[in-house]
C-alpha cells in the first residue's frame, strides 16, 4: 500500500499527473454541481452516463492546453483555465437558482441595461455550498504552496499533448454521438438549454450559444423580404376570427395595463396570517364587471419582465436567448400596441420608477411607439422612495398621477409596479403582514410585498372612481412572470399545502392574473387556456380595431376557436387536454403522467408539439431577421423613431402645449393630484 502511494505521489509530481488530478477534480465538482445545483431532468441510464461523461471532453481539451507549454507556464495556464471555468460554473449556478436556465452571450451583452439593481439579489441568491465550485483550485494552490506536488519543468514529448487533445475530440465525438441517439435533433430543434448542458455538457452549451448568436447576427444581415413567406402563409392559415360579440365595447375608452410585478394566480383569495394576501385584486378579479381569466400563463423566457412587455404589446415571443428588447429593440421595426393605438388618436405613455435604460426601454419604446415614457427621472428622488427595483408602488402610482391627468384622452398607459420583485424587500413600517414560514427566505417575503402592491392597486382604483376615470376607462391587469421559481419546491409544497410539488404542479404553477375591468364590461371568471401571447389580440378587438392584417402569434381569448395550446418558451406546452414538461406528457385533469401513449395519442401529441415547435419558430425568425421591416399591414404606418424623445424637458413642454387637449385636467376644470389618497408612510 505504501508502495503504491509513493508511485501516485511520484505520478501527481510530473506534469501529466498534475493535469490528470486537475481534470479529475473538475470533472467531480462539475458532476457535483449537475446533480446539486441544476434541475436538469437527468432520467435513465443513457441520460445519467452522458451526465458523468460530457464534463470530460472540454475539461480534458482545455487543461490539456497547458501540456503544449513549457516549465511553470503549464502550470500557471492551468490554475487560470481552472479559475475561469469555476467562476463561470459559479456564475450559471447563482443565475439558474432564480432563473432556471443557464447564462448566454446575449444576456451577458446586455446585461448593463439589468445590472444596476442586480446586488441585493445576489447576495440573497448565495448559498455556502455554492463555494465548493472553488474547492479542487484550493486544493491544487495548497498541494504546490506546500510542495507536497512538486512544478515538473521538463519538457514533454511533443506526442502527448497532441494524445491528449485527440482523446478529447474522441470523447466528444462519442458523447454526441450517444446525445443525438437518445435526443434527436439535440441542436436542431431543442429550445431548452437544459438539454444542451444535461447532454453535452456547460461548456460545449457555451461554444453552442456563442456560435448560435454569431449566426442570429448574420441572418439579420441576411435576410430580405421573401423571409417573410412563410411566416405569411402561417398567419393566413391559422387566423382566428375575433369573438363579434365583444367587438368594440372598449372603443374609444382610456386603456391603462398595470403590470403586476413577479405575480401569481395562486395569490388570488389565498390567505394568510388569518387575512387575505390581497383583498383588493381579489374583489377585481370576482367583480362582475371583470373579465378574469383563471388558465392564463406568463410565457417569459430569460427575458423575463422584457418578454412579457414584447409579448404583450407585440404578441411575439421573447427569444430562446437573452431578451430581444435589449438585443433588438433598438434597431428592430415593430407593429406594437403604442403605434397602433397612437394611429387610432391615442396618447401613449409608459411609466416605471427606475432608470430608462433598464431592459433598453428608453430605446425600445421608441422602436414602438410610445409618445411618452415617464421613468425615474421625472420623478422625486429620495433614498427611502426606493427598494429593489426602483420607486416603491404606493409612491410610483401617486406621483405618476400628476403626468396622467396631462395626457390627451383617450390614451393607452402602462405602468409598471416593481416593489414585489425578489428578492421580495420590504422595510418594516410598510410590512402589514406576516412572512410566511416556510424556512426559504425568497419565499417567505413574497406575501408582504404582494400585499404592499395589492394596497398601491386598490388607492390607484380609489383615485380613479373619484376622479370619475373609472367611467371612461379600461384597466387590464396582468402578471408579468413567476415570482417563486422551480428551485424552491419544498417552500412552495409546504405554502400551498401539498405534500409534494412535482414537474407536472410547477407548470400549472405558472399561471398568473389576466382581468379586463370596465365598467359595464361582460365579466365573469373565463377558464379558457391561453397566454401573454394573446393580450394584444384581445385587446385591439375590445377597442375595435381590426387585427387580421397584423403579424400576431396569439388570439382573441374570448374567440371561439381560440387556441388553447399555451406554449412555454423552452418548447413545453399546457392544454385543458394535456401538459408537457420535457420529455413526459401528463394529463392536464388529474396530473399523472402518459406511461402508455397510443396511437391517436401519439399522434394528437405530435401535433401539438409541432404546432409549438412552428409558432417558436417563426417568432424567432421574425425578431432575429428583423423581418417586420419588409412587411407593413394595410393602414398602419411606419413607426420612426426621429419622431420620439423621452427628455423631460421636451415632454414637460409637449404636454404644457396639449394641456387643454382632452385632459382630464382640461376636463374636470382642476388637477386631481389631491383627490389621490395613499397611506405610504414615506410621505406623511
Amino acid at each position: 500500500m505504501k508502495n503504491f502511494y509513493q508511485k501516485l505521489k511520484g505520478f501527481f509530481n510530473t506534469k501529466l499527473g498534475f493535469l490528470v488530478l486537475a481534470i479529475v477534480l473538475f470533472w467531480v465538482k462539475t458532476v457535483y454541481a449537475y446533480y446539486n445545483k441544476f434541475n436538469l431532468g437527468i432520467e435513465g441510464s443513457m441520460q445519467g452516463f452522458l451526465a458523468i461523461l460530457n464534463p470530460l471532453p472540454t475539461t480534458i481539451l482545455l487543461f490539456g492546453i497547458a501540456m503544449y507549454m513549457k516549465g511553470r507556464k503549464s502550470y500557471v495556464y492551468l490554475m487560470i483555465i481552472d479559475l475561469i471555468t469555476s467562476t463561470w460554473l459559479f456564475s450559471n449556478i447563482l443565475y439558474y437558482r432564480e432563473f432556471s436556465d443557464f447564462l448566454t452571450m446575449t444576456l451577458i451583452k446586455g446585461s448593463g441595461s439589468v445590472g444596476n439593481n442586480l446586488g441585493k439579489s445576489i447576495v440573497g441568491i448565495i448559498e455556502p455550498t455554492d463555494f465548493l465550485v472553488f474547492l479542487d483550485i484550493i486544493i491544487l494552490v495548497i498541494l504546490l504552496a506546500t510542495h507536497f506536488i512538486k512544478v515538473d519543468v521538463k519538457k514533454l514529448n511533443w506526442k502527448i499533448p497532441v494524445i491528449i487533445s485527440s482523446i478529447s475530440v474522441l470523447l466528444f465525438g462519442v458523447n454526441l454521438t450517444l446525445a443525438q441517439l437518445d435526443r434527436p435533433g439535440l441542436l436542431t430543434r431543442t429550445f431548452d438549454n437544459n438539454y444542451i448542458v444535461k447532454y453535452l455538457g456547460l461548456n460545449s452549451y457555451t461554444v453552442y450559444d456563442a456560435v448560435k448568436t454569431a449566426k442570429t447576427q448574420a441572418v439579420k444581415a441576411n435576410a430580405d423580404s421573401s423571409d417573410l413567406k412563410s411566416v405569411k402563409s402561417y398567419m393566413d392559415a391559422n387566423y382566428v376570427a375575433p369573438n363579434v360579440e365583444y367587438t368594440g365595447v372598449a372603443k374609444g375608452k382610456n386603456v391603462f395595463i398595470i403590470h403586476l410585478e413577479s405575480f401569481q394566480q395562486f395569490l388570488i383569495d389565498f390567505k394568510w396570517d388569518g387575512q387575505e394576501v390581497t383583498p383588493n385584486i381579489n374583489a377585481l378579479y370576482h367583480n362582475q364587471n371583470t373579465l378574469s381569466f383563471d388558465n392564463f400563463f406568463h410565457q417569459v423566457g430569460q427575458g423575463k419582465t422584457a418578454d412579457a412587455e414584447l409579448m404583450l404589446e407585440n404578441s411575439l415571443f421573447g427569444l430562446p436567448e437573452g431578451s430581444a428588447m435589449v438585443t433588438d429593440g433598438t434597431t428592430n421595426t415593430f407593429q406594437a400596441a403604442p403605434a397602433i393605438l397612437g394611429q387610432q388618436g391615442y396618447t401613449s405613455a409608459s411609466f416605471h420608477g427606475d432608470v430608462p435604460s433598464f431592459w433598453n426601454r428608453d430605446n425600445t419604446y421608441k422602436s414602438w411607439g410610445y409618445d411618452y415614457f415617464f421613468s425615474s427621472e421625472y420623478y422625486k428622488e429620495k433614498e427611502d422612495y426606493n427598494i429593489g427595483y426602483g420607486m416603491k408602488d404606493k409612491i410610483f402610482m401617486k406621483d405618476s398621477a400628476q403626468y396622467i391627468e396631462q395626457l390627451p384622452q383617450p390614451f393607452y398607459a402602462k405602468l409598471i409596479t416593481v416593489t414585489n420583485h425578489y428578492p421580495y424587500l420590504l422595510d418594516k413600517q410598510n410590512q402589514s403582514i406576516a412572512p410566511t414560514d416556510t424556512g426559504d427566505e425568497t419565499v417567505d417575503g413574497y406575501v408582504q410585498t404582494a400585499k404592499y402592491l395589492d394596497q398601491s392597486i386598490g388607492e390607484f382604483m380609489t383615485w380613479l372612481k373619484d376622479t370619475g376615470m373609472d367611467k371612461k376607462s379600461m384597466v387590464v391587469f396582468y402578471g408579468d412572470h413567476y415570482g417563486i421559481s422551480a428551485n424552491h419546491k419544498k417552500a412552495v409544497a409546504k405554502l400551498l399545502g401539498k405534500d409534494e410539488f412535482n414537474d407536472f404542479d410547477n407548470a400549472q404553477f405558472q399561471k398568473v392574473p389576466f382581468m379586463i375591468h370596465m365598467d359595464g364590461l361582460k365579466g365573469g371568471v373565463n377558464h379558457t387556456y391561453g397566454g401573454e401571447i394573446d393580450v394584444l389580440p384581445t385587446l385591439m378587438n375590445l377597442l375595435g380595431i381590426n387585427d387580421k392584417d397584423y403579424i400576431q402569434f396569439g388570439s382573441d381569448l374570448l374567440a371561439k376557436d381560440h387556441s388553447q395550446t399555451v406554449a412555454f418558451r423552452n418548447g413545453d406546452f399546457v392544454t385543458p387536454k394535456y401538459t408537457k414538461v420535457g420529455s413526459t406528457y401528463y394529463n392536464t385533469k388529474n396530473g399523472k403522467p402518459l406511461k402508455k401513449i397510443s396511437k391517436v395519442q401519439e399522434t394528437e401529441l405530435d401535433k401539438l408539439s409541432n404546432s409549438v415547435t412552428t409558432e417558436l419558430s417563426l417568432s424567432d425568425k421574425i425578431v432575429k431577421g428583423d423581418l417586420l421591416r419588409f412587411y407593413t399591414p394595410k393602414g398602419f404606418k411606419k413607426v420612426d423613431k426621429k419622431d420620439y424623445s423621452y427628455k423631460k424637458s421636451k415632454a414637460d413642454a409637449k404636454l404644457k402645449k396639449t394641456i387643454k387637449q382632452n385632459t382630464m385636467i382640461e376636463e374636470l376644470g382642476k388637477s386631481t393630484v389631491d383627490l389621490y389618497k395613499t397611506d405610504a408612510p414615506e410621505l406623511k
